[in-house]
Protein backbone atom coordinates (compact mmCIF):
# COMPACT_ATOMS: atom_id res chain seq x y z
CA UNK A 1 0.00 0.00 0.00
CA UNK A 2 0.93 3.45 -1.30
CA UNK A 3 0.14 7.00 0.39
CA UNK A 4 -0.66 9.34 -2.06
CA UNK A 5 -0.32 13.04 -1.86
CA UNK A 6 -4.00 13.83 -0.96
CA UNK A 7 -3.62 10.89 1.78
CA UNK A 8 -5.68 8.69 0.36
CA UNK A 9 -4.59 4.95 -0.18
CA UNK A 10 -5.60 2.36 -2.60
CA UNK A 11 -5.68 -1.30 -0.83
CA UNK A 12 -3.92 -3.59 -2.88
CA UNK A 13 -6.55 -6.19 -3.13
CA UNK A 14 -8.64 -3.23 -5.05
CA UNK A 15 -6.07 -2.55 -7.55
CA UNK A 16 -6.06 -3.56 -11.15
CA UNK A 17 -3.03 -5.82 -11.92
CA UNK A 18 -2.31 -3.64 -14.72
CA UNK A 19 -3.04 0.47 -13.88
CA UNK A 20 -2.82 1.47 -17.63
CA UNK A 21 -6.41 3.13 -18.77
CA UNK A 22 -5.14 5.58 -21.13
CA UNK A 23 -6.64 6.24 -24.35
CA UNK A 24 -3.36 6.59 -26.65
CA UNK A 25 -0.67 6.07 -26.26
CA UNK A 26 -2.88 2.85 -25.45
CA UNK A 27 -1.51 -0.12 -23.02
CA UNK A 28 1.37 -2.45 -24.56
CA UNK A 29 0.56 -6.50 -23.90
CA UNK A 30 3.77 -7.19 -21.66
CA UNK A 31 3.89 -10.29 -24.27
CA UNK A 32 4.46 -7.92 -27.05
CA UNK A 33 6.97 -6.53 -25.62
CA UNK A 34 8.69 -9.49 -24.35
CA UNK A 35 8.33 -10.90 -27.88
CA UNK A 36 10.32 -7.13 -29.38
CA UNK A 37 13.11 -8.14 -26.99
CA UNK A 38 13.65 -11.58 -28.00
CA UNK A 39 13.71 -10.46 -31.59
CA UNK A 40 15.68 -7.17 -30.72
CA UNK A 41 18.65 -8.77 -31.71
CA UNK A 42 18.17 -10.00 -35.45
CA UNK A 43 15.07 -7.38 -36.07
CA UNK A 44 15.68 -4.09 -34.29
CA UNK A 45 18.84 -2.14 -36.07
CA UNK A 46 18.45 -4.03 -39.21
CA UNK A 47 17.23 -2.62 -42.66
CA UNK A 48 13.59 -1.88 -43.32
CA UNK A 49 14.22 -2.95 -46.82
CA UNK A 50 15.43 -6.17 -46.05
CA UNK A 51 13.40 -9.52 -45.39
CA UNK A 52 13.19 -9.35 -41.61
CA UNK A 53 11.66 -6.14 -41.42
CA UNK A 54 9.67 -6.24 -44.85
CA UNK A 55 8.10 -9.52 -43.45
CA UNK A 56 6.82 -8.02 -40.54
CA UNK A 57 5.55 -5.42 -42.67
CA UNK A 58 3.87 -8.31 -44.87
CA UNK A 59 2.69 -10.20 -41.73
CA UNK A 60 0.73 -7.02 -40.60
CA UNK A 61 -0.71 -6.13 -43.96
CA UNK A 62 -1.80 -10.18 -43.77
CA UNK A 63 -3.01 -9.91 -40.36
CA UNK A 64 -5.37 -6.75 -41.38
CA UNK A 65 -6.89 -8.29 -44.36
CA UNK A 66 -7.90 -11.06 -42.01
CA UNK A 67 -8.96 -8.93 -39.06
CA UNK A 68 -11.47 -6.45 -41.42
CA UNK A 69 -12.11 -9.96 -43.71
CA UNK A 70 -11.50 -7.18 -46.72
CA UNK A 71 -12.96 -8.51 -49.80
CA UNK A 72 -10.94 -8.82 -53.37
CA UNK A 73 -8.98 -6.13 -54.35
CA UNK A 74 -8.56 -4.63 -50.83
CA UNK A 75 -5.25 -3.35 -50.45
CA UNK A 76 -3.52 -2.38 -46.89
CA UNK A 77 -1.12 0.61 -47.00
CA UNK A 78 0.90 1.83 -44.03
CA UNK A 79 3.40 5.28 -44.27
CA UNK A 80 5.10 7.34 -41.75
CA UNK A 81 3.15 9.93 -39.37
CA UNK A 82 -0.06 8.56 -37.94
CA UNK A 83 -3.39 10.43 -38.46
CA UNK A 84 -2.41 13.55 -38.48
CA UNK A 85 -0.46 13.29 -41.68
CA UNK A 86 -2.65 10.73 -42.93
CA UNK A 87 -5.03 13.70 -43.40
CA UNK A 88 -2.83 16.11 -45.14
CA UNK A 89 -2.16 12.90 -47.32
CA UNK A 90 -5.78 12.14 -48.23
CA UNK A 91 -6.07 16.05 -48.87
CA UNK A 92 -3.33 15.56 -51.66
CA UNK A 93 -4.45 12.34 -52.72
CA UNK A 94 -7.88 11.03 -52.11
CA UNK A 95 -10.48 14.45 -52.25
CA UNK A 96 -10.80 14.95 -56.05
CA UNK A 97 -12.74 18.30 -55.53
CA UNK A 98 -15.00 18.28 -52.77
CA UNK A 99 -15.33 16.49 -49.72
CA UNK A 100 -18.36 16.14 -47.00
CA UNK A 101 -16.83 15.78 -43.11
CA UNK A 102 -18.86 15.28 -40.22
CA UNK A 103 -17.20 17.35 -37.12
CA UNK A 104 -18.56 16.24 -33.59
CA UNK A 105 -15.52 16.30 -31.34
CA UNK A 106 -11.60 17.14 -31.71
CA UNK A 107 -10.37 14.99 -33.88
CA UNK A 108 -12.79 14.70 -36.54
CA UNK A 109 -12.44 18.56 -36.94
CA UNK A 110 -9.05 18.36 -38.20
CA UNK A 111 -9.63 16.49 -41.36
CA UNK A 112 -12.32 18.89 -42.38
CA UNK A 113 -10.02 21.48 -41.45
CA UNK A 114 -6.99 20.29 -43.70
CA UNK A 115 -9.23 20.50 -46.08
CA UNK A 116 -10.71 23.76 -46.23
CA UNK A 117 -6.91 25.03 -46.11
CA UNK A 118 -6.19 23.60 -49.90
CA UNK A 119 -5.87 25.82 -52.41
CA UNK A 120 -6.58 23.49 -54.87
CA UNK A 121 -9.82 22.15 -53.39
CA UNK A 122 -13.51 23.24 -53.61
CA UNK A 123 -14.84 24.63 -49.61
CA UNK A 124 -15.85 21.74 -47.96
CA UNK A 125 -18.99 21.19 -46.51
CA UNK A 126 -19.05 20.27 -42.64
CA UNK A 127 -21.99 18.89 -40.87
CA UNK A 128 -21.59 19.60 -36.97
CA UNK A 129 -23.35 18.34 -34.01
CA UNK A 130 -22.73 18.91 -30.14
CA UNK A 131 -20.17 16.94 -28.07
CA UNK A 132 -21.62 14.20 -26.87
CA UNK A 133 -23.38 13.59 -30.44
CA UNK A 134 -23.11 12.67 -33.72
CA UNK A 135 -24.23 14.34 -36.90
CA UNK A 136 -25.03 11.85 -40.23
CA UNK A 137 -23.49 12.25 -43.70
CA UNK A 138 -25.89 13.57 -46.32
CA UNK A 139 -25.50 13.00 -50.30
CA UNK A 140 -24.85 15.89 -51.91
CA UNK A 141 -24.25 16.81 -55.76
CA UNK A 142 -20.24 17.31 -56.41
CA UNK A 143 -19.20 15.70 -52.74
CA UNK A 144 -16.48 13.34 -53.73
CA UNK A 145 -15.77 11.92 -50.47
CA UNK A 146 -17.48 11.31 -47.55
CA UNK A 147 -15.41 11.45 -43.85
CA UNK A 148 -16.53 9.55 -41.35
CA UNK A 149 -15.01 9.42 -37.98
CA UNK A 150 -16.02 6.19 -36.50
CA UNK A 151 -14.91 7.15 -32.85
CA UNK A 152 -14.32 10.24 -31.21
CA UNK A 153 -11.50 10.15 -29.02
CA UNK A 154 -12.01 12.91 -27.47
CA UNK A 155 -16.05 12.57 -26.42
CA UNK A 156 -16.13 8.74 -26.38
CA UNK A 157 -19.09 8.56 -29.15
CA UNK A 158 -19.23 5.74 -31.68
CA UNK A 159 -21.17 6.32 -35.16
CA UNK A 160 -22.28 3.33 -37.44
CA UNK A 161 -20.87 3.43 -40.69
CA UNK A 162 -22.71 3.51 -44.07
CA UNK A 163 -22.62 5.08 -47.27
CA UNK A 164 -25.49 8.37 -48.06
CA UNK A 165 -27.99 7.15 -49.66
CA UNK A 166 -27.87 9.19 -53.29
CA UNK A 167 -24.28 10.20 -53.44
CA UNK A 168 -22.74 10.51 -56.52
CA UNK A 169 -21.80 7.84 -58.88
CA UNK A 170 -17.85 7.31 -57.46
CA UNK A 171 -17.66 8.94 -54.84
CA UNK A 172 -15.83 7.11 -51.76
CA UNK A 173 -16.48 7.12 -48.15
CA UNK A 174 -13.08 7.68 -45.71
CA UNK A 175 -12.87 7.17 -42.27
CA UNK A 176 -10.73 8.11 -39.16
CA UNK A 177 -10.51 4.91 -36.99
CA UNK A 178 -7.80 6.01 -35.43
CA UNK A 179 -9.53 4.75 -31.77
CA UNK A 180 -11.65 1.95 -33.41
CA UNK A 181 -10.12 -0.21 -36.02
CA UNK A 182 -10.08 -3.49 -33.87
CA UNK A 183 -11.84 -2.86 -31.31
CA UNK A 184 -15.73 -1.84 -33.54
CA UNK A 185 -17.24 -3.72 -36.00
CA UNK A 186 -17.83 -2.29 -39.45
CA UNK A 187 -18.89 -3.78 -42.41
CA UNK A 188 -16.29 -3.22 -45.92
CA UNK A 189 -19.46 -2.65 -48.07
CA UNK A 190 -20.18 0.73 -46.74
CA UNK A 191 -16.59 2.35 -46.51
CA UNK A 192 -13.67 2.47 -49.25
CA UNK A 193 -10.84 4.03 -47.01
CA UNK A 194 -10.98 2.57 -43.18
CA UNK A 195 -7.27 4.39 -41.70
CA UNK A 196 -5.83 4.57 -38.33
CA UNK A 197 -2.76 4.66 -36.23
CA UNK A 198 -1.87 1.64 -34.08
CA UNK A 199 -1.47 3.08 -30.79
CA UNK A 200 -4.98 2.08 -29.38
CA UNK A 201 -6.35 -1.11 -30.01
CA UNK A 202 -4.04 -2.28 -31.92
CA UNK A 203 -1.42 -1.57 -28.61
CA UNK A 204 1.59 -0.32 -30.27
CA UNK A 205 3.21 2.95 -30.62
CA UNK A 206 2.19 5.72 -32.54
CA UNK A 207 3.89 7.53 -35.67
CA UNK A 208 2.72 5.24 -38.47
CA UNK A 209 -0.42 5.53 -40.68
CA UNK A 210 -2.51 2.37 -41.80
CA UNK A 211 -5.18 2.50 -44.48
CA UNK A 212 -7.26 -0.41 -46.09
CA UNK A 213 -8.18 0.82 -48.80
CA UNK A 214 -11.31 -0.81 -51.20
CA UNK A 215 -10.44 -0.77 -55.13
CA UNK A 216 -12.59 1.90 -55.57
CA UNK A 217 -10.23 4.15 -53.35
CA UNK A 218 -7.15 2.76 -55.03
CA UNK A 219 -8.08 3.72 -58.05
CA UNK A 220 -8.79 7.21 -57.23
CA UNK A 221 -4.89 6.97 -55.52
CA UNK A 222 -3.76 6.07 -58.37
CA UNK A 223 -5.73 8.65 -60.79
CA UNK A 224 -4.57 11.38 -58.46
CA UNK A 225 -1.33 10.51 -58.29
CA UNK A 226 -0.68 9.96 -62.27
CA UNK A 227 -2.63 14.04 -62.12
CA UNK A 228 -0.67 17.36 -61.99
CA UNK A 229 -1.37 18.37 -58.93
CA UNK A 230 2.06 18.74 -56.81
CA UNK A 231 1.74 16.61 -53.58
CA UNK A 232 5.16 16.51 -51.47
CA UNK A 233 6.49 12.68 -51.91
CA UNK A 234 6.44 12.41 -47.79
CA UNK A 235 2.42 12.66 -48.23
CA UNK A 236 1.92 11.09 -51.62
CA UNK A 237 -0.61 8.18 -51.15
CA UNK A 238 0.64 6.82 -54.79
CA UNK A 239 4.39 6.52 -53.35
CA UNK A 240 2.84 4.80 -50.51
CA UNK A 241 0.86 2.23 -52.50
CA UNK A 242 4.12 1.64 -54.35
CA UNK A 243 6.04 0.87 -51.49
CA UNK A 244 3.50 -0.99 -49.56
CA UNK A 245 3.14 -3.45 -52.23
CA UNK A 246 6.38 -4.28 -51.70
CA UNK A 247 6.03 -4.62 -48.15
CA UNK A 248 7.86 -1.44 -47.13
CA UNK A 249 7.58 2.22 -46.16
CA UNK A 250 8.55 5.29 -48.23
CA UNK A 251 10.93 6.40 -45.54
CA UNK A 252 12.70 4.76 -42.26
CA UNK A 253 9.95 3.65 -40.12
CA UNK A 254 10.15 2.98 -36.29
CA UNK A 255 10.53 -1.13 -36.13
CA UNK A 256 9.21 -1.42 -32.82
CA UNK A 257 6.00 0.02 -33.55
CA UNK A 258 5.91 -2.02 -36.67
CA UNK A 259 6.49 -4.90 -34.84
CA UNK A 260 4.18 -4.54 -32.06
CA UNK A 261 1.12 -3.61 -34.45
CA UNK A 262 1.48 -7.01 -36.19
CA UNK A 263 1.98 -8.79 -32.77
CA UNK A 264 -1.32 -7.48 -31.64
CA UNK A 265 -3.03 -8.27 -35.07
CA UNK A 266 -1.93 -11.68 -34.62
CA UNK A 267 -2.89 -12.36 -31.25
CA UNK A 268 -6.53 -10.89 -32.38
CA UNK A 269 -7.20 -12.71 -34.77
CA UNK A 270 -5.75 -16.25 -32.77
CA UNK A 271 -8.28 -15.30 -30.27
CA UNK A 272 -10.98 -14.64 -32.76
CA UNK A 273 -10.75 -11.61 -34.86
CA UNK A 274 -12.74 -8.58 -34.91
CA UNK A 275 -15.63 -10.24 -33.38
CA UNK A 276 -14.21 -11.51 -30.62
CA UNK A 277 -12.75 -8.41 -29.84
CA UNK A 278 -15.39 -6.06 -30.31
CA UNK A 279 -17.28 -8.26 -27.66
CA UNK A 280 -14.38 -8.19 -25.40
CA UNK A 281 -14.48 -4.14 -25.72
CA UNK A 282 -18.95 -4.61 -25.48
CA UNK A 283 -18.08 -6.07 -22.00
CA UNK A 284 -16.01 -3.81 -20.93
CA UNK A 285 -18.18 -1.05 -21.95
CA UNK A 286 -21.41 -2.60 -20.15
CA UNK A 287 -18.94 -3.00 -17.04
CA UNK A 288 -18.48 0.75 -17.02
CA UNK A 289 -21.34 2.49 -18.01
CA UNK A 290 -23.59 0.15 -15.97
CA UNK A 291 -21.46 0.98 -12.60
CA UNK A 292 -21.81 4.74 -13.65
CA UNK A 293 -25.95 4.37 -13.97
CA UNK A 294 -25.72 2.89 -10.92
CA UNK A 295 -23.64 4.95 -9.15
CA UNK A 296 -24.99 8.77 -7.03
CA UNK A 297 -21.88 10.77 -8.35
CA UNK A 298 -20.82 9.08 -11.98
CA UNK A 299 -22.94 9.30 -15.07
CA UNK A 300 -22.13 8.59 -18.50
CA UNK A 301 -21.28 11.89 -20.73
CA UNK A 302 -23.19 10.45 -23.77
CA UNK A 303 -26.77 10.69 -23.37
CA UNK A 304 -27.87 8.38 -26.16
CA UNK A 305 -26.55 4.59 -25.19
CA UNK A 306 -26.58 3.72 -28.95
CA UNK A 307 -23.63 6.92 -29.67
CA UNK A 308 -21.81 5.56 -26.55
CA UNK A 309 -18.29 4.14 -27.35
CA UNK A 310 -17.29 0.75 -26.55
CA UNK A 311 -13.20 1.63 -27.00
CA UNK A 312 -13.73 4.96 -24.79
CA UNK A 313 -15.68 5.73 -22.22
CA UNK A 314 -16.43 9.12 -20.70
CA UNK A 315 -17.83 9.49 -17.28
CA UNK A 316 -19.17 12.84 -15.78
CA UNK A 317 -18.92 13.28 -12.62
CA UNK A 318 -21.02 15.11 -10.17
CA UNK A 319 -19.66 16.75 -6.03
CA UNK A 320 -16.48 15.19 -7.03
CA UNK A 321 -13.46 16.99 -8.77
CA UNK A 322 -12.46 14.21 -11.33
CA UNK A 323 -8.89 15.62 -11.73
CA UNK A 324 -7.71 14.96 -8.30
CA UNK A 325 -9.63 11.77 -8.48
CA UNK A 326 -7.33 10.85 -11.36
CA UNK A 327 -4.61 12.09 -9.62
CA UNK A 328 -5.02 9.97 -6.35
CA UNK A 329 -5.64 6.89 -9.18
CA UNK A 330 -2.20 7.85 -11.02
CA UNK A 331 -0.46 8.06 -7.21
CA UNK A 332 -1.77 4.55 -6.84
CA UNK A 333 -0.43 3.21 -9.89
CA UNK A 334 -4.18 3.75 -12.22
CA UNK A 335 -2.63 6.39 -14.65
CA UNK A 336 -4.20 8.15 -17.59
CA UNK A 337 -7.82 8.66 -16.26
CA UNK A 338 -8.02 12.19 -16.99
CA UNK A 339 -10.35 14.07 -19.32
CA UNK A 340 -10.16 15.26 -22.76
CA UNK A 341 -8.25 18.35 -22.03
CA UNK A 342 -10.11 20.61 -24.60
CA UNK A 343 -13.52 19.28 -23.61
CA UNK A 344 -12.93 21.17 -20.27
CA UNK A 345 -15.75 18.86 -18.37
CA UNK A 346 -15.24 17.51 -14.95
CA UNK A 347 -14.61 13.66 -16.49
CA UNK A 348 -12.97 10.34 -16.20
CA UNK A 349 -11.91 9.12 -19.44
CA UNK A 350 -11.15 5.29 -19.78
CA UNK A 351 -10.10 3.00 -22.49
CA UNK A 352 -11.71 -0.07 -23.03
CA UNK A 353 -9.62 -1.74 -25.87
CA UNK A 354 -9.02 -4.95 -26.46
CA UNK A 355 -5.88 -5.23 -24.41
CA UNK A 356 -7.69 -4.38 -21.41
CA UNK A 357 -9.72 -7.71 -19.55
CA UNK A 358 -13.03 -6.40 -18.82
CA UNK A 359 -11.89 -7.85 -15.01
CA UNK A 360 -9.56 -4.76 -15.01
CA UNK A 361 -12.07 -2.06 -15.87
CA UNK A 362 -14.16 -4.01 -13.04
CA UNK A 363 -11.51 -3.20 -10.56
CA UNK A 364 -10.88 0.53 -11.42
CA UNK A 365 -14.72 1.45 -11.09
CA UNK A 366 -14.01 -0.33 -7.46
CA UNK A 367 -10.93 2.11 -7.04
CA UNK A 368 -12.72 5.21 -7.64
CA UNK A 369 -15.48 3.96 -5.71
CA UNK A 370 -12.61 4.07 -2.95
CA UNK A 371 -11.05 7.42 -3.67
CA UNK A 372 -14.23 9.28 -3.63
CA UNK A 373 -15.80 7.43 -0.46
CA UNK A 374 -12.37 8.89 0.99
CA UNK A 375 -12.28 11.90 -0.69
CA UNK A 376 -15.97 13.10 0.88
Amino acid sequence: MRVTEPGVTIPADLLPSDGRFGCGPSRVRPEAVDALAKAASTYLGTSHRQPGVKSVVASLRRGLADLFTLPDGWEAVLGNGGTTVFWDAATFGLVDRRSQHLSFGEFSSKFAAAAAAAPFLDAPEVIESPVGTHPEPVARAGVDLYALTHNETSTGVAMGLHRPEGADQGAIVAVDATSAAGGLRWSPAEVDAYYFAPQKCLASDGGLWLACLSPAAVERVERLAAGDRWVPASLDLGIALENSRLDQTYNTPALATLFLADWQVRWLNEQGGLAWAASRCDESAAVIYSWAEKSSYATPYVADPADRSSVVATIDLEGIDATTVSRVLRANGVVDTESYRKLGRNQLRVALFPAIDPAEVEALTRCVDHVVEQLA
